[in-house]
């Protein structure tokens, strides 16, 4: 047991005053360069900086008032350098490269001008593939500002219909906030914190305390606390003693919109002392999963709040953001037994303000350190774990802070109980529970992030016949969804999968194919029908590829999601046809349906 040694503050301070502002200095990208990319007025859906699982969001998310089809126009003169189609991200998206040194993204599109779109069609045909990334020259298609480029959608990761927009730097490719470059946008509504978090020490397993904000005239004070060891007195808040991080839930809105976007800079001051400040602007796409350890990842996946952290973990390789860390990496000295004026200063991109006040006392609280049975894994330091029958090593780049790793294994009977539920829900054979075909071991706790794959390895309980060597999948648990991948058979015995989680893993035996589910009748009129679609869902692992062909002949099928359909054009004249279509999973099962119909 630890005993933090401090001090109960028994009265509260009358005086306010306040830090000083610093002198806010936004970089000097070109103004009114770029217009409106829509016809409409922009209402924000989503903003630059905004935590999402994985990443920071990297642009601006317009609202489509609720519908795909809108015009999206050239936000300036430039060249399409790109065309992009995929499954999931951004769907279907086109780049525009500027002469002024900026590159523009336009995502979740729906269809391109038509012109880019036939040349579109004829790479997909020849490349007998749907999902393309294609480089074009700066001849090719030009274009002018304003000039019509394609219609707004809801493809890729999409949840509902939106243009996602960004600017890019051309040479660098990172993503640039584009409401800093002059955009038409109304926003009068400055940042709403509702509750500050104080992190007592290591963010996954040390204490925290956190407390509620009420607003009081124009600050945002401490209401209520989840510690009974903390009260609030007035303006003082108890905190623990020591090196204390601080994190801040807050969400920022804009007119005419009700969904919730992020700030662009905090600042938080100690005794009038700039501390920390975060600037979320230039964030690189190879830089962006550290979300996860910018913001409090554990707090995220238990209580689905983004509590977004002044201070850095040991592992955050992401610099752009902090302008400024004090010596504690942002952490705040609470061993001086005294009394400390805390401000924390919330700025949006059109200079609206809120500010969190209160005065911080270090009060008494034992803590209990983990049990000696766990392992000690570091942050910026390799890792090695090495059982039995599972082992795999851990880079100097994958910890964001130092854990004790929890491993449980050998339970080679116990079934998690959302495996019943097969992920093709109509195939009641789609995962069979009785032949496991090694132990579960649980590895540490999900709420504890990676930064990125790793390979993990076990070795089968029993042996595997010669004929399903090639069939094994390595299943992952954590506690809310089953997934699982293709396992690869390797030396000695053992199998080997790349994963980016911890959580619970086992071995079994994929030989089950993908079900397809026809969403039109066989012999049917499809004369005024636009497209023709599949669902398709994989028990164990995921589609690895698919393929229509019509009469024999190669169409181009689009995924999204479950759903994989073949909108009607040339390649289908008016007639009777039949159509054949075939999906096969990680693990080489496939399966086939036919139908016939008349166009």
């Amino acid at each position: 047991m630890k005993t933090v040694v401090s001090f109960i503050l028994l009265f509260a301070l009358p005086v306010y005053m306040f830090a000083q502002e610093t002198t806010e200095t936004k970089p000097t990208y070109p103004q009114d360069y770029f217009r409106n990319p829509l016809d409409i007025p922009i209402f924000l859906a989503g903003n630059f900086g905004e935590c999402r699982p994985g990443h920071f969001h990297s642009g601006i998310d317009i609202k489509t008032l609720g519908k795909e089809g809108q015009p999206v126009h050239a936000a300036a003169d430039g060249y399409i350098s790109r065309i992009k189609m995929e499954k999931g991200g951004f769907g279907h998206g086109l780049y525009i490269t500027h002469p002024n040194g900026y590159t523009t993204l336009y995502a979740h599109l729906s269809d391109f001008a038509p012109a880019i779109q036939q040349y579109l069609k004829k790479e997909q045909y020849e490349k007998k593939h749907w999902d393309v990334d294609i480089q074009l020259s700066s001849d090719q298609f030009p274009v002018k500002k304003g000039d019509q480029i394609a219609w707004s959608g809801n493809t890729g990761a999409s949840t509902a219909p939106h243009l996602h927009f960004e600017i890019r730097d051309t040479k660098t490719e990172h993503p640039l906030n584009p409401e800093l470059f002059g955009l038409p946008l109304v926003d009068k509504i400055a940042p709403v914190p509702t509750e500050v978090v104080f992190y007592e020490g290591n963010i996954y397993w040390e204490g925290k305390v956190t407390t509620s904000l009420k607003k009081a005239d124009s600050l945002y004070k401490p209401d209520k606390t989840d510690n009974r060891f903390f009260s609030i007195n007035m303006d003082t808040m108890q905190v623990p003693a020591g090196l204390i991080g601080i994190g801040i839930n807050v969400n920022d809105y804009m007119d005419g919109s009700d969904n919730t976007i992020a700030f662009y800079t905090a600042r938080l001051y100690m005794d009038d002392s700039l501390q920390a400040q975060i600037t979320l602007d230039d964030i690189g796409y190879d830089e962006t999963r550290y979300i996860n350890a910018y913001a409090d990842y554990k707090t995220k996946e238990i209580s689905n709040k983004w509590v977004q952290c002044l201070f850095k973990l040991p592992g955050n390789r992401l610099d752009e953001i902090y302008s400024c860390l004090n010596n504690n990496k942002g952490r705040l000295d609470f061993n001086d037994r005294k009394v400390h004026k805390i401000d924390i200063l919330l700025t949006d991109d059109k200079g609206n303000k809120s500010n969190v006040f209160f005065y911080a006392k270090p009060t008494l609280k034992d803590e209990m350190m983990p049990g000696d049975d766990r392992i000690p894994f570091y942050a910026n330091k390799a890792n090695d774990f090495i059982d039995k029958n599972i082992k795999f090593s851990l880079d100097s780049r994958q910890l964001y802070d130092d854990i004790f790793f929890n491993f449980k294994g050998g339970n080679c009977t116990e079934i998690p109980e959302i495996l019943d539920k097969p992920k093709a829900a109509e195939d009641t054979t789609a995962v069979e529970n009785t032949n496991l075909y090694s132990c579960k071991f649980q590895l540490h706790h999900s709420y504890v992030p990676i930064h990125h794959y790793f390979d993990l390895k076990i070795k089968p309980n029993k042996p595997i016949p010669a004929n399903l060597k090639n069939k094994i999948a390595m299943l992952y648990s954590d506690d809310k969804d089953i997934d699982g991948r293709a396992a690869i058979a390797i030396d000695s015995g053992w199998y080997k999968a790349k994963v980016r989680a911890f959580g619970t893993y086992w071995l079994d035996i994929d030989t089950v194919s993908p079900v397809i589910k026809s969403l039109q009748k066989d012999n049917s009129n499809l004369s005024k029908a636009s497209q023709i679609t599949f669902e398709v869902k994989d028990a164990m692992t995921s589609v690895k590829s698919f393929s229509g062909y019509l009469d024999g002949k190669w169409i181009c099928f689009e995924q999204h999601n479950d759903l994989f359909f073949y909108k009607f054009d040339e390649h289908c004249p008016k007639g009777k046809h039949k159509l054949v279509f075939r999906a096969e999973d990680e693990n080489g099962n496939a399966t086939s349906t036919s139908i016939t119909f008349v166009r």
